[in-house]
């Protein structure tokens, strides 16, 4: 059985807040790979993106680098990436690479900023999960380890406005969006580049139906961080509210081909594919979309459209 791993076993793992992980995963830049009854967990090659996404940062990268370098490990990494595997990863910044323990690894620019072994990481991890849990404040949702000092955070060098972001987080988690509106204006008025509460602020407007204003927090979201799948799907999704099929469409494949993974970007682009003609397009991306989501109600669904579009 495969081991699984919940948000707080990763933040113990590697010293790193939840929060900073949750923000990691809803920008799509590293996150969990497994949905179970509700919930996100990670598997053990999903700690090894976490890990190179750490030691990367830790390293001076920039995030741009550092996204390349993730893209570039799902290449690297092969199928059988166990806890057990002989594998040595090793990055120079610019690229990565897996090798076996017993091969010397020299990168072009002759200056590794990054390696680990499979084997000695499954080792850290086992030592972790084995010690006793520490203490959580019962303030923080699913709480943040005592241990792990907030001021330390290395996102965004624990700014100001990333902290108003997190609490705009939380607020709309709770459902105060008056609140969670206010945090993110906040962080946006401190630093105007943070993508993530843009996204979020337009997802806010996004339901109390302003969808203009919407739409521009996502394009603006979009000229800080192309890359983030969340802003580009919801604007795929508000331009199909507003009548724009064809670029909606657009939108949705640039999600699907950028981040393969995200499961309801096939399941929107299917739907929409099917609605103009596109039917052997819409089964593909359905299909896809059913070896992404086996459990969901909405798995259930995508089968009758595939149903309907055979019939």
């Amino acid at each position: 059985m495969t081991e699984l791993y919940s948000i707080k076993d990763v933040a113990r793992i590697f010293a790193l807040q939840d929060s900073r992980l949750r923000y990691w995963m809803q920008t799509g830049f590293v996150g969990p790979t497994v949905r179970k009854g509700g919930r996100f967990y990670y598997t053990f090659s999903d700690l090894v993106s976490v890990k190179v996404a750490k030691d990367l940062l830790a390293a001076g990268l920039s995030l741009q680098k550092v996204r390349k370098n993730l893209a570039s490990l799902k290449l690297a990494l092969p199928e059988d990436a166990t806890p057990a595997a002989r594998l040595r990863i090793c990055s120079d910044g610019e690229t990565i690479v897996a090798v076996k323990d017993d091969i010397a690894f020299e990168p072009a620019t002759g200056q590794v900023v990054m390696a680990f072994n499979l084997p000695a990481l499954a080792g850290h991890v086992a030592e972790i999960m084995a010690l006793p849990r520490a203490r959580v404040t019962e303030t923080e949702g699913e709480g943040v380890p005592e241990s792990i000092d907030p001021d330390r955070t290395e996102a965004n060098d624990g700014s100001i406005a990333y902290r108003r972001f997190i609490d705009g987080c939380a607020a709309e988690d709770s459902g105060d969006l008056d609140r969670a509106r206010h945090r993110y204006l906040e962080a946006l008025e401190l630093q105007p580049s943070l993508a993530a509460a843009r996204t979020n602020l337009g997802n806010l407007l996004y339901r109390t139906g302003d969808l203009e204003a919407a739409r521009v927090a996502y394009e603006l979201a979009l000229d800080h961080e192309p890359g983030q799948p969340e802003a580009r799907y919801n604007l795929g999704n508000l331009l199909e509210d507003l009548g724009e099929t064809e670029l909606a469409i657009a939108e949705l494949r640039r999600v699907c081909a950028t981040a393969p993974e995200f499961a309801d970007a096939h399941y929107n682009l299917g739907l929409l594919l099917a609605k103009v003609g596109g039917t052997g397009q819409a089964r593909r991306h359905l299909e896809r979309y059913l070896e992404l989501d086996t459990q969901s109600e909405w798995s259930g669904r995508a089968r009758e459209y595939l149903g309907a579009l055979a019939a």
